[in-house]
C-alpha cells in the first residue's frame, strides 16, 4: 500500500558517531511532504481518479490516474533544441517550472560538451488514446500496456514528463540511448535540476513499465536529489514519505 508512514532506520555502521541526530534529522526532513504534495483520489467507475492534477509530484501510474479532460494551466514552450525542430506540436510543451529546469539542465550539459534534444513532452489525453489503440493492435493489450501507457496513466499529461534524446542514438528513444554519454550524463545529474529517471532498469516490478532511459520527470530539486540518493522510484519515495 502507498503512502505509508516514514522509514528512517540507518545501518550503524554506516553513521558516523557525532552526527547521528544530524543525519536522522536530515533524512527525516527529506522524507517530509505537506499533505498538498500526496495524491487525492476519488474512485470514479472503478478508477483511482486524481483530484489535484497540478501538484508537482503527482503520482501518475497504472493505480492512479488522471481525469480525461485534464490540461495543466500552465503549459508553455521551453527554449531548447527538439528532435523535431521548430514544428509547433503540443508534444514540445512542459509546465512552466519543469521548462526552466529543463533549459538549466540543457544549457548546462552544452557546457560539458553534452547535446541534448528535446523529443516528447505534453501529451494529451486523446494523443494518447491514440498511441495506446495503435500499440494494442500491433502486439496486444498484455505487451501494449508495459511500453504505451493506459489513457490517463501517461505522465506525459502531466506536462511534468519529457523524453530526451541524443545524435549518439540517431534521435531515436532506445534501450541504447542509457549507455551513450548524453544517458549517462542525464542519469548522474538530472537530479541535481530536479528530474528523476522514471523507469529505471531492474524496477519494472514496481513501475509496471519497461526500462525507458530516456524519460524524465521533474519533481523538485529536494526530491529528485533524495530518489536518486537512494536509487528509488517515485513509488518507492511515497512508501517512505511522511505526510505533515
Amino acid at each position: 500500500m502507498l503512502f505509508t508512514g516514514c522509514s528512517n532506520a540507518v545501518s550503524s555502521s554506516k553513521r558516523a558517531p557525532k552526527n547521528t541526530a544530524a543525519q536522522s534529522t536530515s533524512q527525516a526532513d527529506s522524507f517530509s511532504l505537506k499533505g498538498e504534495y500526496f495524491n487525492k483520489i476519488k474512485n470514479v467507475n472503478g478508477k483511482n481518479v486524481i483530484r489535484n492534477p497540478t501538484n508537482i509530484l503527482v503520482l501518475v501510474n497504472q493505480n492512479y490516474s488522471l481525469p480525461a479532460g485534464y490540461i495543466p494551466p500552465d503549459l508553455v514552450r521551453p527554449n531548447v533544441a527538439f528532435s523535431f525542430g521548430d514544428q509547433k506540436l503540443e508534444k514540445g510543451l512542459l509546465r512552466k517550472e519543469a521548462a526552466s529546469a529543463l533549459e538549466k539542465m540543457f544549457s548546462d550539459a552544452k557546457k560539458s560538451g553534452i547535446v541534448l534534444y528535446g523529443a516528447s513532452g505534453y501529451r494529451s489525453y486523446s494523443r494518447q488514446k491514440a498511441l495506446y489503440n495503435t500499440e494494442v493492435s500491433r502486439v496486444g493489450k498484455v505487451k501494449a500496456s508495459q511500453a504505451e501507457a493506459i489513457p490517463g496513466t501517461s505522465e506525459h499529461q502531466t506536462g511534468l514528463a519529457i523524453d530526451i534524446a541524443s545524435k549518439s542514438t540517431n534521435l531515436l528513444l532506445t534501450e541504447g540511448f542509457g549507455d551513450t554519454k548524453e544517458g549517462k550524463w542525464l542519469y548522474e545529474n538530472a537530479h541535481r535540476y530536479g528530474f528523476i529517471l522514471r523507469y529505471q532498469k531492474g524496477k519494472e516490478g514496481i513501475t509496471n513499465y519497461e526500462y525507458e532511459p530516456w524519460h524524465f520527470r521533474y519533481v523538485g530539486v529536494r526530491v529528485a536529489t533524495t530518489i536518486y540518493e537512494h536509487n528509488w522510484t517515485l513509488e518507492e519515495y511515497f512508501n517512505k514519505a511522511k505526510k505533515i
